[in-house]
């Protein structure tokens, strides 16, 4: 039995999906009949109804009813129609998790081999390959794996409309309870309904625009909603594997020793490159919530731990060193037990842990008046002053429960809490700080009128820029400076060094993250930064001379022209001794950013997914001679376009020995909801992230793979071609702009208040360059375009291969040999799946000049039919995604609903901007609303915003 097989054997059936799906779509239906009434009831049923059958048969005389009906809609019906669409997309998310959950939940019931990607089916593989329990241990040692929250404008749901998901999500899984009653399914069914209108009563669309502090809270609404609980259940499953795979020792443990690999970032209140909201003052309030988060979630759990660990004195003996640390707490006794300083003296575990939940309110309690504002002292005769004290007293806890046989009680919560701490610590996670490079360059300019008087800074070449920095930050002392002599900026920029150095000794080293430089085009960029650091104290010598550096900066290379140019700025940086000398220092890790959404919008997918490939073979190569070793900071989007994909495969696709055991990548927008609102996938999302990150890290035990060369030439050829057709279209195409703005969205998302960071870099700016990656990706995306993820491949294939059956067979071995390849067209099938170029015809009706919107949109639909045949040719495939066909199954599923949302968007931004025009500047415009929620229905349509 293959592992395809199964993985199969345990799938719920579709029909079990169907029906999920046919309840919630009636239960909605109750709803909308109950709360609006018939007419907005018999409204969306025709719209279904009808667009379903035109999914079947084309009837032109019934597409233009519909379209008639959709017209005549007034503003408050098409917003009431909308809304439940949106809804019931929303259900249709639910009822799909739910069974992949199942899924899961049975093959682990089995006993047999999990799915792949699970750590049991991939410590399988190890062991086949002959890998040892020493070995896997030396691979776990060299794990990090860090995903990155950040708040990026792409995201449209609510975190109200997100729990009372949820909890349509909890109560629809009681339904799959085995042996359920009439009565028991009756009841449970009325609350699913109750639930459905909760959430029509709930405004999904945000009345105002975030503050950057409500997307620092929606960060940290993942933690509390799954990730506390994931985290622990990840590890646990491992665990499970390596008793199964590996078994046991004869006392009970593992052969092979667990160490925290999983880690968290976050951009969110850390990230000012074109955002600014984002202060210094928001940069220490996201720290500090993110402390208080954490250190409530610990009280919680050492709450539950003292009414478990209820051993008595006289039934077992603790180990001495524990006994020595409940004397040493005597000190605080009176105060953690209110003048009774003997309670539990005959329950040592209970009396500890009481005495740990005090120390920790103390600690929270000076978090928490911090938040307030107060000047507050941590007290550190009584609360603790880091996550290692803490970790420490959990430890001598455990080893004192095994010492007297207690293993199994030891490995029980406990041990969950000591697996929450060592991967979350007191930081929660670690918050990066981006700016611009030009916002250093222009700080350092003022600096440097102070620092080094006789330098003029912007005139120096590149050379000279290195040699002044690297002086300046070498020196023993520099001048004191007059603050009152910079401008604003300059200030700024200076007062978020001092942040990260006080949030450093507040929350911890592990509080601050990275320093990201977005715009590097050179070695100066990342000196500057260094320099600044130097300033803030969080770098140069210490008393003795020896060197410290407590600034991790991270260069980002985002745009084709910035690839080329990786080699030049990091050999330009670790050949300089002062760099290099303070890289040792820190830990002699390179963080390399490399910024996926730019270099697609920039030269196109084929072009962007190689280049940054060819990039990152030459950063570790550059790395390794260097003797320094390397974490790449994957910057990929929630969307193909923007390089995003299946997280596993993604990882397996990466070069050849350059992953290296550590991984970091961004995850935004709807990602972060689809993966991290239920713990249960989160568990998953997570166990397929490590295991990819354990296979494509063979190389640090085992020698590693090559690329072919005749493959990694053919890719050179294919990336240049598919750049020349995109670029054709893009940057040689007049008017394609103009056709983007006009038969998209792009412009009224601006509106829709989903992020505190502007859409657009320069206002009324119809540039290329001025638009974010993220609008250009979400505007094609909902004018069903889709054609940042798949533009220009076709056209690449086809003139490669020409009709030479030769060629076209080395690209079939290709799709079956390579990982790369292989990731790369199946992401493919899915953008040119959710494209749509009958829909996407409509849209092009928008476009002001006919002329110019036929001409664009027949370029756009011939390269799609070509990527299409180009495409299930090279895969040897009858249908797009027909290998992954559950995927396949539920985009068709939201096709005919996702039809009606498209048209009457359509409609919407034909009425909004004709209002615009007529209007008086101040005058409300009534389609705006529905637009805004159509922009979100046709988002969560797709599971796909940017």
């Amino acid at each position: 039995m293959t592992q395809t097989d199964l993985d199969d054997r345990f799938l719920p059936k579709d029909k079990e999906l169907r029906a999920r799906v046919r309840l919630f779509g009636e239960l909605l239906g109750n709803v909308i009949r109950k709360l609006e009434g018939q007419t907005v009831f018999d409204a969306v049923e025709k719209l279904r109804r009808g667009f379903v059958s035109l999914r079947k048969d084309e009837d032109p005389q019934l597409r233009q009813r519909l379209m008639a009906d959709i017209t005549h809609f007034d503003a408050a019906l098409t917003e009431r129609v909308i809304r439940a669409f949106s809804i019931y997309f929303s259900l249709v998310n639910i009822a799909e998790e739910d069974l992949f959950y199942r899924w899961r939940r049975a093959q682990v019931s089995s006993g047999e081999p999990l799915w792949t990607g699970s750590f049991d089916q991939t410590l399988r593989e190890l062991h086949n390959e002959g890998v040892t329990a020493a070995e896997l241990e030396r691979l776990l040692a060299e794990l990090h794996y860090q995903p990155v929250f950040t708040a990026h404008p792409t995201e449209a749901r609510r975190r109200t409309t997100m729990e009372n998901q949820r909890r349509v999500f909890e109560t629809a899984d009681r339904l799959n309870q085995p042996e359920l009653g009439e009565e028991e399914r009756r009841l449970i069914i009325e609350e699913l309904e109750t639930q459905i209108q909760l959430l029509w009563r709930t405004n999904e669309v945000r009345v105002k625009k975030p503050q950057v502090q409500d997307e620092i809270k929606y960060g940290l609404f993942y933690f509390e909603e799954s990730l506390f609980e994931a985290i622990p259940q990840s590890y646990r499953f491992l665990e499970k594997a390596i008793r199964r795979i590996y078994g046991v020792h004869p006392d009970g443990s593992l052969p092979v020793r667990i160490p925290a690999f999983l880690h968290f970032g976050s951009w969110i209140g850390g990230d000012r490159d074109g955002n600014p909201n984002v202060t210094p003052e928001v940069t220490e309030l996201a720290c500090r919530l993110a402390m208080e988060q954490v250190l409530r979630e610990y009280i919680k759990r050492v709450n539950h731990l003292r009414n478990v660990l209820t051993h008595s004195a006289y039934m077992c003996q603790p180990s001495q060193e524990f006994l020595d640390s409940l004397d040493a707490d005597s000190n605080i006794a009176n105060a953690v037990f209110h003048g009774a300083s003997d309670r539990f003296e005959s329950e040592p575990y209970r009396r500890k842990l009481y005495i740990m939940r005090y120390r920790l309110r103390e600690t929270l309690e000076t978090v928490c008046r911090r938040i307030q504002g107060e000047a507050a002292v941590l007290p550190t005769n009584s609360a603790y002053a880091d996550a290692d004290a803490f970790l420490q007293d959990l430890n001598l806890i455990r080893d004192s429960l095994i010492s007297h046989g207690d293993r199994n009680i030891a490995s029980g919560a406990l041990t969950d809490l000591i697996r929450l701490v060592e991967t979350c610590g007191f930081h929660l996670h670690h918050l990066d700080v981006r700016q611009e490079s030009t916002v250093h360059g222009e700080a350092v300019a003022q600096l440097l009128q102070q620092l080094a008087p006789e330098v003029d800074y912007n005139t120096l070449d590149e050379s000279d820029r290195q040699k002044v920095l690297s002086d300046l930050i070498a020196a023993p002392a520099l001048a004191d400076l007059n603050r009152e002599a910079l401008d604003e900026g300059a200030l700024e920029t200076l007062r978020v060094f001092e942040v990260i150095q006080a949030m450093r000794r507040e929350i911890g080293p592990d509080g601050i993250g990275t320093y990201v430089i977005s715009m590097t085009h050179a070695a100066s960029h990342v000196l500057e930064v260094l320099l600044l650091g130097r300033l803030a104290g969080l770098a140069g010598e210490d008393e003795s001379g020896e060197p410290f550096c407590h600034l991790r900066i991270s260069p980002l290379f985002e745009t084709i022209e910035d690839l080329l140019h990786v080699e030049d700025v990091l050999e330009g940086l670790l050949s300089n001794p002062v760099y290099a000398r303070l890289l040792a220092a820190s830990g002699n890790v390179q963080d390399v950013m490399l910024g996926y959404s730019d270099s697609c919008k920039d030269g196109g997918i084929l072009a962007s997914s190689w280049n940054l490939y060819e990039a990152q073979k030459k950063i570790v190569g550059i790395t390794d001679r260097f003797g320094v070793r390397c974490q790449l900071f994957h910057g990929r989007g929630g969307t193909v376009g923007r390089g995003g994909g299946p997280t596993h495969e993604s990882i397996l696709a990466q070069p050849p020995a350059t992953v290296q055991g550590r991984i970091k990548f961004t995850e935004q927008g709807e990602v972060l909801s689809y993966k991290y609102s239920n713990a249960e996938t989160a568990v998953y999302e997570l166990g397929m992230g490590a295991t990819g990150l354990m296979l494509a890290s063979r190389s640090l035990i085992r020698p590693a793979r090559q690329d072919r060369d005749e493959y990694r030439a053919t890719m050179d050829e294919l990336a240049r071609a598919g750049e020349d057709a995109y670029r054709d279209l893009i940057d040689r195409t007049p008017g394609i702009l103009d056709y983007f703005y006009e038969i998209t969205p792009v412009q009224e998302i601006g509106f829709l208040n989903i992020g505190s960071r502007p859409s657009h870099r320069r206002k009324t700016d119809r540039s290329k360059s001025s638009i974010r990656a993220i609008p250009w990706v979400f505007g094609w995306a909902q004018s069903r375009h889709t054609l940042p993820a798949w533009y220009g491949i076709g056209s690449a294939l086809e003139q490669w291969r020409g009709e030479d059956p030769a060629r076209l067979e080395q690209l079939q071995r290709m799709y079956q040999e390579w990982p790369f390849f292989r990731s790369l067209l199946s992401n493919c099938q899915m953008a040119l799946t959710k494209a749509d170029m009958r829909t996407a015809a409509e849209y092009a009706r928008l476009c002001s000049d006919p002329a110019l919107a036929e001409r664009l949109y027949s370029r756009v639909r011939e390269e799609h039919t070509r990527t299409v045949n180009e495409v299930l040719r090279v895969a040897r495939l009858d249908n797009l995604m027909d290998e992954t066909p559950l995927l396949a199954r539920s985009l068709q599923r939201r096709n005919p609903y996702l039809d009606p949302l498209n048209s009457i968007q359509i409609h919407l931004l034909r009425e909004s901007r004709q209002f615009d025009a007529q209007a008086d500047d101040d005058a409300d415009n009534p389609w705006l609303s529905p637009l805004l929620r159509s922009i979100n229905a046709i988002a969560a349509g797709m599971r796909n915003t940017g």
